[in-house]
């Protein structure tokens, strides 16, 4: 399969302008054009690596690292792979994927070019699909509700997006972008309305307590559970007091 001509990939954030159109500024995050590069020169320049999470996990990134750079999440589930997010970069040198289910629509990555080659298909909440930065994606399910697939349970928390979920496999909880890392601290990703994404936290802390979480998969790292929740205990609302 060839690329598609018309897809663009920003350099400063990674998002990948789908459509057949050339914007002036990135669409997320408001760079010139000059930092455009083509899909087809994305995949020449960067690949995928992936680190082992456990025997069932593994993390995805693009090397050498793309604009913001965020991990994506690849479970293998009775023969099956189910990605959580997805990579800015597109390669055809990985095992095929059965599924990507979404976070949120910030990090669709290069997913149209997945959904084409491989036949993955691809879900979001209904909600996140319809902001101006997903209406160009293709998707194939927009689901509206919590939901439980393969072992892998959904929640759904609003906050940061209108349709911002979540995802627990096992002991691992992957909570994407919600929180930052911010030296020691966790933060609240502060650009979402902050009494929703408040309320988004209470929610996340009902339902993880009552799950046998080990390990936590954000955007750009993975800790051990208890170090993570001590970090969640003491979270302030002053997180919305700073933007990053």
């Amino acid at each position: 399969m060839k690329l598609l001509k018309e897809q663009y990939v920003c350099k400063r954030c990674g998002y990948n302008i789908i459509g057949g159109y050339y914007p002036e500024s990135c669409p997320f995050c408001g760079v010139s054009h000059e930092n455009f590069i083509t899909a087809e020169e994305c995949s020449q320049k960067y690949s995928i690596v992936s680190s082992k999470i456990n025997n069932k996990i593994d993390r995805l990134n693009s090397y050498p690292k793309l604009g913001f750079e965020h991990s994506a999440y690849c479970i293998k589930i009775k023969g099956k792979n189910i990605w959580i997010d997805c990579p800015s970069t597109f390669s055809k040198d990985l095992e095929p994927m059965d599924k990507i289910l979404f976070t949120h629509p910030h990090f669709l990555g290069a997913s149209n070019l997945y959904r084409a080659y491989y036949t993955t298909f691809i879900w979001i909440h209904k909600k996140d699909s319809e902001l101006p930065i997903a209406s160009k994606h293709p998707f194939d399910k927009k689901f509206e509700h919590d939901f439980k697939l393969e072992g892998i349970e959904a929640h759904i928390i609003n906050g940061h997006t209108p349709g911002f979920t979540f995802y627990i496999f096992e002991d691992v909880l992957f909570i994407c972008d919600y929180f930052f890392l911010r030296e020691e601290n966790l933060i609240l990703n502060p650009y979402g309305p902050a009494h929703s994404t408040m309320d988004g936290v209470k929610r996340i802390k009902e339902i993880v307590k009552k799950q046998n979480i080990e390990t936590v998969c954000g955007y750009n790292y993975v800790m051990d559970y208890k170090n993570w929740n001590k970090k969640l205990v003491s979270l302030k609302n002053e997180s919305f007091a700073t933007k990053l």
